[in-house]
């Protein structure tokens, strides 16, 4: 903790000297959508000279809706604008005071292509950013009653393989963000964060696809920030829903809202009890002398999860100029599983040598909980920002499996002396310090400097204690001491960044350098000395973007990002649910990193909005997956650091506003993926051309339902020995609305042609292996939700200064 405290010191320094200058003039307000209040990121502001209306200065507004900068005394023409919307002006005059606040600024969807689209209900799921994209997704029909797993697997530009792994573009390496800061949990696996939150208790996603050095430099293919819902309406409101899907699947959740004038106090409850099924098959054929050249595999597992995810907190403004918020978070899990997995090792005539049964129960139980804090001040009037944020959880998992194995040979008759019984205690714990404070200057020019330090630190404890008994000692079981271990990992982050951004003219501009300094140190029980692992790196990024015209815009990004080792890659313990397949971690893997670069173009027309972007990404020492097979024909599967991997692409995002009733978007990706591994073994090099698809239909049957079909297919990933196959997949939903646009029911059904199948296949010198697995995608759910609430005290607004909240349009 010695570093981090002298960060502090020196950010104390940093911030004594930036608030010593100040600046004359300030406008500032809030940008909002005026059919629902909710407000609008990244909107256009500008100051106008009022005799040519040529450009003096302005801003965007932030993720609040809020903006403010400042500018010379005089007399202007400030004008509000968004894609999609229309834009709003008003003659102003700087100098009679220091801070002009003209209130709330409500924009309406563009009369002449969404007028009627508001009415019927058909909006735009996808914005835009310079570094970001936002789906917004609190309306998706394809979403109720679903996970977010599954609602992520809709969204452009991701994809997700059967065992939850996620990648961007064809890159995996990402970085999993919740309400904007990273989330916490044992095994440090996408699957066990999604599996926290049904998919309507999002709001929207974004995807960062190539971060600015204000983010964690981790996360080598991107960013994806998880926004739940969070009500700010004055009053009581808030929404319940219910759902029931094929195959024994139901949820319900609770979401509750009251706002006054000084505080928004915020709570939910989501619960969801899951079936799914899993189907698997595996062959391969090696040309091993001591074991039968075929190994023919096939499983079918059912499994059961039970998950409570409550989350509850209040944000208050202690002052007009400083806000305190504190949340807390629990998500509880229990799974349970049976699976029955056939072996059968075969000869090249493929004649019956050995046949294994194995049956597994599994049990697991987790628990997660989270509390943070955070505090805002406007330091002045001047738009002086200073933030700070605490967060701390605690994830605990404990899982039993159960493998009971039979033995029949090559009559197919079972041999009661080579049964197997063997037990498995995986108990596993983590926890996340993080502790974070950022602050912002704007300048009269236009420009904003940006600056903050951030502590991330994280403990691992997993252990597996692993029993085995047969006919010699009676069926009790003992401990093995090869596969029983226990493995602790400690990593620690201490990081600062500083950006600056303006404009000139119509260029805009944007540099930033981000430091990070990394201490890890794993230790294995087995093992007599711990490994130490310790690094500082410099992360540069760099942005630039060029108006060509109203709403028409080139941009040029780079940046330099990390991908450290998690639990599961380092920890070398073996999976031993199939003997025939073992996996283990590898403690001394290194870090990864990639130069990432882009291109962009992004039009806006009456009815049509495009944005492309040429990409291009050149990553070190990868983390790739391994498969060695040994003279058992036993294929262990582990990490290891490769030469490098690289991606080059074209991305295309389109959005068709068709007519009233109708809008797409499809979203296309074309990319070519080398990867060099020969310096772990000759031959292993690789490259293909891939590509990605996805559509989104929006569709209104005025005064029946609304309509959302998706669909995508995603080409080839390949891999140093062989790669992942093609898959492809298309969901239907339908909603209506009752009692007044009170209540809504929906139908939906995920992959209805069930063709989300995961293949991979492996080649190498000693063996070619197929695999699939089928992880029951095709559900339908029917769901129904109810609004309520939405009052206002009116009186307090009368109450209010019109130069401090305005809710009327200007």
């Amino acid at each position: 903790m010695t570093r981090f405290i002298q960060l502090l010191i020196l950010s104390a320094t940093f911030f004594s000297f930036v608030t010593a200058t100040a600046q004359d003039f300030e406008v500032k307000g809030k940008v909002i959508e005026a059919e629902s209040s909710n407000p609008l990121e990244f909107a256009n502001i500008a100051l106008l000279n009022p005799g040519d209306s040529a450009l003096v200065t302005g801003g965007m507004s932030e993720l609040d809706g809020t903006f403010s900068f400042q500018a010379v005394s005089g007399e202007y023409i400030l004008r509000v604008g968004f894609i999609g919307y229309e834009s709003r002006f008003r003659n102003i005059t700087l100098g009679e005071k220091e801070v002009l606040n003209v209130g709330n600024v409500r924009l309406r969807k563009d009369a002449q292509n969404l007028d009627e689209v508001v009415v019927e209900g058909v909006t735009s799921m996808f914005e835009s950013d310079i570094d970001k994209r936002r789906y917004n997704v609190e309306n998706s029909i394809l979403a109720e009653g679903a996970m977010a797993s599954d609602l992520l697997s809709t969204l452009p530009s991701i994809q997700m393989d059967d065992e939850g792994g996620i990648s961007m573009r064809g890159s995996g390496n990402i970085l999993i963000y919740i309400n904007g800061r990273p989330s916490n949990l044992s095994g440090d696996d996408a699957e066990s964060v999604l599996a926290q939150f049904p998919a309507n208790s999002i709001k929207s996603v974004e995807l960062i696809t190539n971060p600015s050095s204000r983010y964690d430099a981790a996360g080598v293919g991107g960013i994806i920030n998880i926004i739940l819902k969070k009500n700010e309406r004055t009053g009581l409101n808030g929404q319940v829903n219910a759902g029931i899907g094929t195959r024994g699947k139901y949820n319900a959740g609770l979401n509750i809202n009251y706002g006054t004038e000084k505080a928004n106090y915020y709570a939910s409850y989501n619960w969801q009890d899951n079936r799914r099924f899993r189907e698997s098959e595996s062959f391969r054929q090696s040309n091993l002398s001591t074991a039968s050249p075929i190994l023919d595999q096939d499983a079918y597992q059912v499994n059961r999860d039970i998950n409570h995810l409550i989350r509850g907190g209040v944000d208050w403004s202690i002052t007009e100029n400083k806000l305190f918020g504190v949340y807390v978070q629990g998500s509880f899990r229990d799974r349970t599983g049976d699976e029955l997995l056939n072996q059968r090792n075969l000869t090249l005539a493929r004649d019956l040598d050995s046949l294994f049964v194995r049956d597994i129960r599994e049990e697991r139980s987790s628990e997660n909980f989270e509390a943070g804090i955070t505090y805002s001040v406007d330091i002045d009037t001047l738009g002086q920002r200073f933030f700070t944020t605490a967060t701390y959880s605690r994830d605990e998992r404990l899982q039993n499996d159960i493998f009971d194995q039979l033995f029949f040979n090559e009559f197919n008759q079972e041999v009661p002396s080579n049964r197997i019984l063997q037990l498995n205690d995986r108990p596993q714990t983590s926890d996340l310090y993080m502790l974070q404070m950022d602050y912002e200057k704007p300048f009269v020019n236009g420009g904003k400097l940006e600056g903050g330090l951030k502590g991330t630190f994280r403990e691992w404890n997993r252990s597996q204690f692993f029993s085995e008994g047969n006919e010699g000692n009676g069926f009790e079981p003992e401990l093995n001491d090869f596969f029983s271990d226990s493995f602790n990992f400690k990593e620690d982050v201490y990081a600062s960044y500083l950006s600056y951004r303006n404009k000139i003219g119509k260029i805009g501009y944007q540099g930033g350098l981000r430091a990070e300094y990394t201490e890890t140190i794993s230790r294995l029980a087995s093992a007599a000395d711990p490994y130490i692992n310790n690094y500082f790196n410099l992360f540069p990024s760099a942005y630039l973007s060029y108006e060509l015209g109203q709403e028409e815009e080139f941009t040029a990004n780079f940046s330099r990002r990390i991908n450290r080792p998690g639990m599961w890659s380092l920890a070398p313990i073996f999976g031993v649910s199939d003997l025939y397949n073992l996996s283990i971690g590898n403690p001394e893997l290194q870090p990864e990193f990639t130069n990432s670069y882009e291109l962009g173009y992004m039009k806006g027309w009456e009815r049509y909005l495009l944005n492309a972007t040429v990409y291009h990404r050149f990553s070190t020492d990868i983390h790739t997956r391994i498969i060695r097979l040994n003279e058992d024909n036993v294929a262990i599967q582990t990490r290891e650091n490769a030469n490098s991997r690289v991606n080059t692409g074209l991305e295309l995002v389109n959005q068709f506003q068709l007519t009233s009733w109708f809008d797409a978007t499809v979203s296309g990706n074309f990319f070519y993926s080398e990867i060099r591994g020969d310096n772990i073994e000759a031959g292993f090099n690789n490259s293909n051309y891939s590509w990605t698809v996805n559509t989104l239909f929006n569709m209104v049957i005025p005064k029946v339902a609304s309509v959302q079909i998706q669909g995508d297919y995603r080409g080839p990933i390949v891999l140093p020995q062989g790669e992942i196959e093609p898959m492809w997949g298309v969901n239907v939903g339908v909603r209506r609305d009752l009692l007044d646009k009170k209540a809504t029911i929906s139908l939906n059904v995920s992959d209805i042609f069930n063709t989300r199948i995961f293949r991979i296949s492996t080649n190498d010198e000693r063996f070619i292996q197929d695999r699939w697995f089928n992880r029951e995608t095709r559900i339908g759910t029917l769901s129904f939700t109810y609004r309520f609430g939405g009052f206002k005290d009116k009186s307090r607004d009368r109450e209010r200064s019109r130069d401090d909240f305005d809710d009327d349009d200007f």
